[in-house]
């Protein structure tokens, strides 16, 4: 079972009508030294189908479909935006400065320049400075880098795409990313009405634009409009927003009980004007103070799209990074520095500019009905550690069981509870529950070394 062969023969049908080859010369071209897993169980364990990609692609047709959708999706959204007379240029993957976002950069060194460099957390500064340079419509479909967490909805390494138009604000972005995301989908699927984790999503166009304050006034009852900060405090500590020490103005703790309102966002919907202090590269708001021309897009309870009017004066962008890198010097691990080369660039003159910025890898989900990000990249980034190969019976007299691990070694468990046996039996990914419930909780004797 596995083994590819080269046959020679005629075509015949069989006895039930399927065309076939009457073989009369075959060859072995690769012999499979591994066994594939079982026909009518296939390959399920979760944690084993990311690490061993090969063998779920070779199993389950299904995880070959999402890949070839993603294909399809990355295409159309080029087609559309070359259509558009968009022009995708690349940019630095390694960086002086990591800039573009608030995130925790990873860092390298290069031994020939003997300097310390970072993997890009944003392709935005480098795509502003060709807008100066005279391309007026440029993006860029690539790998972005960021040291944080691992989640459903995040890894390390994942894939966006920014784009930039000049002579355009952030109503004219919510316009092309409505229009992006509703052609895409219907040449992919040939529909506009999904189906994702059984909720029914219409990306029919135009989509709802509401304001951060108005949502949040609509879901909490609080207008923080009208509020004084040690008010607004109070308020949102009532709500159940934690942390907030670090709040230290209307607008941060605005953001901090939006965070609370995001899972209500089934349906996609533009959440527009940001508070100016969670958005140093946007624009101030041509008619509201204290608020910039920016917003996010939500569909099923997460962001799928962020967009600004950007931000052009040298002035108040150094300004804005200058707040950022005191942060960065106080701690603050995501917060940016400052970029003079970005600066300089600035300085040239940049034309009135809109940017967005979409999340490949969400939208495939969203595309694809994929519950987890990890579906939706082909190799993902996991723990390094070996995983389970063979849980053994369990005996109820002595409250053991010996697990067996893919590089051979064999640890028998003690005193372990029958229920918390069989959660591990039956659990959708071994690995991940052995790790989180196992692992550290009890006793074990080693009884093979590894190979």
């Amino acid at each position: 079972m596995g083994d590819i062969l080269g046959v020679k023969g005629t075509i015949k049908r069989a006895e039930k009508g399927e065309l076939s080859v009457y073989v009369q010369q075959y060859i072995i071209l690769t012999k499979s030294l591994l066994p594939l897993p079982d026909k009518w169980h296939g390959l399920t364990d979760t944690e084993k189908r990311y690490r061993s990609r090969y063998v779920d692609l070779i199993v389950n047709p299904e995880v070959r479909q999402t890949f070839r959708r993603r294909a399809q999706i990355t295409t159309g959204i080029r087609r559309y935006l070359e259509s558009l007379d968009f022009i995708e240029i690349e940019t630095p993957v390694l960086q002086s400065e990591a800039g573009g976002a608030d995130a925790r950069p990873f860092i390298t060194y290069h031994n020939t320049l003997e300097m310390e460099l970072y993997l890009r957390i944003a392709t935005e500064l480098h795509l502003k400075r060709l807008i100066v340079g005279g391309f007026e419509k440029v993006f860029e479909l690539g790998r972005i880098f960021r040291n944080e967490g691992i989640s459903t909805r995040h890894n390390p390494e994942f894939t966006s795409i920014e784009v930039y138009q000049a002579y355009a604000d952030y109503n004219d972005m919510m316009a092309l990313t409505e229009n992006l995301i509703a052609t895409v989908a219907a040449e992919v699927l040939g529909t506009l009405e999904i189906t994702y984790q059984g909720q029914t999503i219409n990306l029919t166009p135009p989509w709802r634009r509401i304001t951060m304050h108005q949502l949040v006034q609509e879901q909490t009852g609080i207008d923080f409009t009208r509020l004084t900060l040690e008010e607004a405090t109070a308020k949102a500590s009532k709500a159940g927003v934690e942390d907030l020490e670090k709040c230290d103005s209307i607008g941060t703790l605005l953001n901090k009980v939006f965070e609370l309102v995001e899972a209500t966002l089934i349906q996609p919907t533009f959440v527009i004007d940001f508070p100016v202090e969670i958005s140093p590269l946007a624009k101030p708001h041509r008619s509201s103070p204290g608020l910039v021309e920016r917003f996010e897009l939500f569909i099923v309870g997460r962001e799928t799209a962020n967009s600004f009017s950007e931000l052009t004066d040298p002035i108040d962008q150094r300004q804005r990074l200058e707040a950022q890198a005191a942060r960065k010097a106080a701690g603050d691990l995501e917060a940016q520095g400052v970029d003079e080369d970005f600066l300089t660039a600035l300085e040239y003159g940049m034309p009135p500019t809109g940017g967005l910025g979409i999340g490949i890898d969400r939208l495939v989900m969203l595309l694809t009905d994929c519950a987890s990000i990890r579906d939706v990249i082909a190799f993902p980034l996991l723990k390094s550690s070996s995983f389970i190969k063979k849980v053994h019976p369990y005996d109820p007299a002595t409250k053991t069981f010996n697990i067996e691990f893919n590089n051979g070694s064999i640890y028998k468990y003690q005193d372990v509870p029958a229920d918390v046996y069989q959660n591990l039996v039956t659990a959708p990914s071994q690995g991940q529950y052995f790790n989180e419930h196992i692992k550290a909780e009890y006793a074990y004797d080693q009884l093979r070394l590894s190979q």
